[in-house]
């Protein structure tokens, strides 16, 4: 029998905001693969019988490097039959997915995806933020920060010069070197936030503008993983969080 790798988005964190697809496959498994940014809620739904493999990084601290990782879902894949990537956010979103799931079908390994939240939808959202508003915008882009070779993304200087709202994923440990970017292209006063834990009950926001969101991001002690979102649309942030309002009315 041909085995089965099945890759899942985990979503921002709040397991409430998994699909009933996605749950069903984790009840199912007999082994997942989990990356950091999976929470513990999530976690608790996988059977105490299945077989759990920690494969996570995060800024700075890889478990495994993404080519152990990619062996170790053939070897778990073909021991077990089917194996389950549980990864956070979506994992076509700067997740390397597609990268997983070629090498799975180089063995002849059946694939099947499961999308989940992107944070980069999720958090604005969360934060009261739209990312577009008619009259406002005409486009929102999602650009990572950060390049595989670690450098600053070229692609944030054609983002600057737009006027589209701006969600930046994996930024905040260049923060500095963002706002100086887009201050050079937009207004020091463009508004900016930061949604850090987007979902979870740690989430944190912190809103500013482009000279002087550095300073209030230190004040606040924000740190990965945070989303940053620059445009006018940030302006329209609640005073509270959307997922807290929900919450405190039921």
């Amino acid at each position: 029998m041909t085995p089965t790798f099945y890759l899942i988005g985990a979503g921002p964190g709040d397991v409430e905001l998994l699909t009933l697809k996605a749950v069903r496959i984790l009840k199912e498994s007999k082994v997942v693969l989990y990356d950091a940014l999976v929470s513990e809620d999530i976690l608790a739904l996988i059977p105490d019988h299945v077989d759990k493999v920690y494969v996570g990084k995060r800024a700075g601290a890889h478990h495994l490097k993404q080519e152990e990782t990619n062996e170790l879902i053939v070897e778990k894949a073909f021991e077990y039959g089917s194996v389950t990537r549980l990864k956070g956010g979506d994992s076509f979103v700067f997740g390397r997915g597609q990268e997983e799931i070629e090498h799975a079908q180089n063995y002849g390994i059946d694939c099947e995806v499961v999308p989940g939240i992107s944070s980069s939808l999720a958090a604005p959202t969360l934060a009261g933020i739209p990312v577009t508003k008619r009259g406002i915008n005409e486009s929102f882009w999602v650009v990572t920060a950060t390049t595989c070779s670690g450098g600053l993304s070229k692609d944030l200087t054609h983002a600057a010069s737009s006027s589209a709202t701006i969600v930046i994923l994996m930024g905040v440990g260049k923060l500095e070197l963002i706002s100086q970017l887009f201050s050079m292209y937009r207004n020091e006063d463009e508004p900016i936030a930061l949604v850090q834990d987007a979902s979870l009950p740690t989430q944190k926001i912190v809103t500013g503008t482009l000279g002087d969101i550095v300073e209030k991001a230190n004040e606040k002690g924000v740190r990965p993983p945070a989303v940053i979102v620059i445009g006018e649309v940030v302006k329209l942030a609640e005073k509270q969080s959307l997922v807290s309002m929900v919450k405190n009315s039921i």
